[in-house]
């Protein structure tokens, strides 16, 4: 398809926050373009479906600066699954969607307690958590291994399948009157508002910015400084194998969640780091392989007689643990979807919220102001070199 001159709206990046954002557009009658940088259009896919509400309990320990934030978020993910949920029935295609529930697992005292005293908090902030012991999980999750002495249990947490979900996205936002333009790479913003790609420029009205960890770098040359950390992590998927593992399954000290597809295949990831090769894209390392694997064996023992038939890389966007949202300071008509920890769940909701600001309408149910790109100064940029 050829570049359009121009457009009213021009959303930047392809992932489920773009394609959110378009179908959206579209849907309010809106002339949009989506642009993305790949051919797939499926984001960084370092995502493989999992639905995250409560907080993590590994980075409550190693950043406790940033709880107040995570706190102050937590109703996002409560109304984030909603929207998924949503979204599913107005797709009315099947995106895999359970919500059958999360578990955080502690395998020794300390931990457990760490996760009650968290779950405590968490419920008194409105989520549905509890504490069960490891004769409460032999009920519901026999699968767990001996290693496991309780979890924390939250019952707005599931999965999807994020191939379908995007897909299905794709087909909605194109019926809807969107122009898609994969391989089509924005290479600089001018004020105005031009949008610089290999293939010529186009001038749009408003610009949304979806582009995740690429967001800080489109926004320096126009002096604003989002501190956006592309972080390579590594995934894995096993052959299908009958019904096993009916949650979502994490670990309140170690990097692994564990997810079964509707079609049998067992994905195990959980923020074991890849790389980034020679043109930035993400690659595998053995060692997190290996240590994916073994850790996913003693948490769940029967996965070791299964096969492992897919490893991949992909890129999560880190910056304070927030959602970065609403239009950029100083620049009238450029506005930010970059979602907090654990992007996929956040995705449909923070398109939703970042279109309402774009359409110069406030949400009903949230205040966007705390999750401005503001709260980032020209005091918190590193100094040059």
């Amino acid at each position: 398809m050829n570049l359009p001159r121009e457009t009213a709206v021009a959303v930047i990046g392809g992932g489920i926050v773009g394609l959110c954002a378009a179908l959206e557009l579209a849907r309010e009658g809106q002339e949009v373009v989506l642009l993305d940088d790949s051919a797939r259009l499926s984001g960084t896919v370092a995502n493989a479906g999992s639905l995250h509400v409560q907080m993590q309990s590994r980075f409550i320990r190693m950043y406790p600066d940033q709880v107040p934030g995570l706190e102050r978020s937590l109703p996002l993910y409560v109304a984030a699954t909603h929207r998924w949920a949503e979204l599913a029935r107005e797709l009315g295609a099947d995106i895999e969607l359970k919500q059958s529930g999360g578990l955080m697992v502690a395998e020794n005292e300390d931990a457990y307690e760490f996760l009650a005293r968290k779950c405590e908090r968490e419920r008194r902030l409105g989520l549905n958590v509890s504490m069960l012991r490891r004769s409460d999980l032999d009920r519901i999750a026999p699968y767990l291994g001996p290693a496991v002495i309780g979890a924390e249990f939250c019952a707005e947490e599931g999965k999807l399948n994020p191939l379908l979900a995007n897909a299905a996205v794709r087909r909605a936002a194109l019926a809807a009157g969107a122009t898609i333009l994969p391989e089509c790479r924005v290479n600089r913003l001018e004020p105005g508002w031009t949008l610089h790609t290999p293939r010529g420029p186009i001038r749009a009205g408003r610009v949304l910015l979806a582009t995740g960890a690429g967001t800080g770098a489109l926004l320096a040359p126009l002096g604003l400084y989002v501190p956006t950390v592309a972080e390579p992590l590594h995934m894995n998927v096993t052959e299908a194998t009958a019904p096993l593992i009916g949650h979502l399954v994490q670990h309140a000290e170690r990097m692994i969640t564990l997810k079964q597809l509707s079609a049998g295949q067992v994905v195990v990831g959980g923020g074991w780091p890849a790389c980034l090769d020679a043109r930035g894209h993400p690659t595998v390392e053995a060692a997190s392989l290996i240590g994916n694997l073994r850790l996913a064996q003693h948490i769940v023992p029967s996965l070791s007689r299964l096969r492992l038939i897919r490893t991949w890389a992909g890129v999560n966007t880190t910056a304070d643990g927030q959602c970065i949202l609403g239009e950029a300071p100083g620049h009238r008509g450029l506005f930010l979807a970059v979602p907090g920890d654990a992007g996929y769940t956040l995705g449909p909701l923070v398109a939703r919220l970042a279109v309402s600001a774009l359409l110069d309408r406030r949400d009903a149910e949230f205040n966007i102001t705390d999750f401005s790109s503001a709260r980032f100064t020209r005091t918190t940029a590193p100094s040059p070199a």
